[in-house]
């Protein structure tokens, strides 16, 4: 169906037809394109733009064609130009002219834009399910280590001592921030674009305020160029889905790293993990470094969508159709690896132990030494200068905080004493931090129910 044949004197070629067709991806929007083209017809039939029996006889062939779709009995003709027109076609074949009068005050410009909208929204809000559901996760596991203690790093060096809890609780703000911003881009884009028709509205009396209401939308959008033209909401919200791959890729760095020999700290389950063809001893961590090259990935599609829009004049113009693709390979891949890393994060053990081992080397309650010495009137710079003296000569003779002698500690300083054991305890160093933010265990027992409170709204 070539519904331009009227201007044309010559058929289309098939290279023209096969390099401007979508329907190969945007078939996936039956669903909303469906959906919108019944809250269109209910319009224009409550309107009397068309007649109102003939209004009903399209909405129920509609549900009819969705229900065959959905069921298998009705497949995809890959030989029409979009969804859209497979639709139309469709509905015309089962019902004749009345069909034909569906698209009276509605242009495929205003269709596609409603369409894409409908279709993000409702994999956005799949999104924000699953990431209530990693922080649900990252929530249960603090809730087992608050006394877990681990090396904190800078520059990948220890450098102080925290929890796993508190580890885990940086993510889960992370995640919370993913939420957010995925939340209020959907805010934004909540406008509906259905009645700009191709970009200069329509003379057909509408009720704009109608569609909105049926198909859940906030308000029309109040310019019909912007409506048809607007992409900022795809690019927006794959901006939000490249900061997610942001975060999943950093986490997943550090189980990499964390599953190696070097460091020990965690074991993945078998069932979350691959072998080797030719080293039977391998254990790797694939999943996490497909997370980390998936990233780079939505990182393209964001790079895809702005340079896409950049040149672009108003109001519609074909580059637009590439926005599709850019954006369904975006939100297909974050939800991929949020569905998978989840339950490979659930089924991880973490090896406290080893954790434990670690924290006791690299001097990383070297600061809680330097103010033990500020509690006992030493200026913090003149303490800090002392401890870094104590670090190098510990390193000289193989030697930690705790192992040196009370003796040895006096050559630096006549204010230490014995209570400098208790003071540099790595238990105590985290216990001691019950600043907001820090990783005591009281502390972040509260920084988890405030999390709790943001899933009860979230969800």
């Amino acid at each position: 169906m070539v519904m331009w044949a009227g201007r044309f004197k010559k058929d289309i070629d098939k290279r023209t037809n096969d390099f401007n067709s979508s329907i190969r991806f945007d078939k996936r929007m039956y669903k909303q394109d469906i959906t919108g083209s019944i809250a269109h017809a209910t319009m224009l039939g409550k309107c009397n733009i068309i007649d109102e029996e003939e209004s009903k006889k399209i909405i129920t062939e509609l549900k009819n064609i969705l229900s065959d779709l959905e069921s298998g009995k009705l497949d995809f003709d890959m030989n029409s130009e979009d969804i859209h027109m497979f639709i139309e076609g469709e509905l015309t074949r089962r019902i004749g002219d009345t069909g034909k009068r569906l698209h009276t005050a509605r242009s495929r410009n205003d269709q596609v834009a409603l369409d894409l909208r409908l279709y993000t929204r409702e994999e956005i809000e799949e999104i924000i399910h699953l990431l209530n559901e990693l922080i649900g996760e990252l929530v249960n596991m603090a809730e087992k280590h608050y006394e877990t203690i681990m090396p904190g790093y800078t520059h990948l060096q220890r450098a102080q001592p925290i929890t796993l809890a508190h580890y885990f609780m940086a993510y889960a703000e992370m995640f919370k921030r993913d939420i957010l911003r995925l939340k209020d881009a959907l805010k934004r884009m909540n406008v509906n674009p259905l009645g700009s028709c191709a970009l200069a509205g329509t003379t057909y009396n509408i009720d704009r305020y109608m569609t909105s209401e049926l198909l859940g939308f906030d308000s029309p959008c109040l310019n019909s160029l912007d409506g048809v033209s607007d992409r900022d909401y795809a690019i927006e919200i794959t901006s939000a889905l490249s900061i997610i791959m942001m975060h999943m890729s950093r986490i997943s760095e550090e189980f990499v790293m964390w599953s190696s020999h070097e460091f020990k700290f965690i074991e993945l389950d078998d069932a979350f993990s691959t072998g080797s063809s030719i080293m039977p001893q391998k254990k790797n961590p694939d999943i996490t470094e497909l997370i980390r090259g998936k990233s780079g990935r939505v990182y393209g599609d964001l790079i895809s969508l702005l340079t896409m829009m950049k040149s672009l004049p108003l109001a519609y113009d074909k580059d637009m159709q590439e926005d599709k693709e850019a954006i369904f390979d975006a939100m297909d891949n974050v939800k991929m690896c949020l569905y998978t890393f989840i339950p490979m994060f659930a089924s991880t053990t973490f090896l406290k132990d080893n954790m434990l081992k670690a924290a006791k080397k690299g001097f990383i309650n070297a600061t809680d030494a330097a103010d033990y010495l500020v509690k006992k009137g030493m200026p913090f710079r003149t303490a800090y200068k002392i401890i870094g003296s104590i670090v190098a000569y510990g390193i000289d003779n193989d030697k930690t905080l705790d192992t040196i002698t009370v003796s040895e500690y006096k050559k630096f300083s006549e204010l230490f004493d014995e209570d400098i054991y208790e003071y540099i305890d790595l238990l105590k160093a985290v216990n001691d931090r019950t600043a907001i933010g820090g990783p005591s265990p009281e502390t972040v027992k509260k920084h988890v129910q405030v999390i709790k409170e943001f899933l009860k709204e979230s969800n």
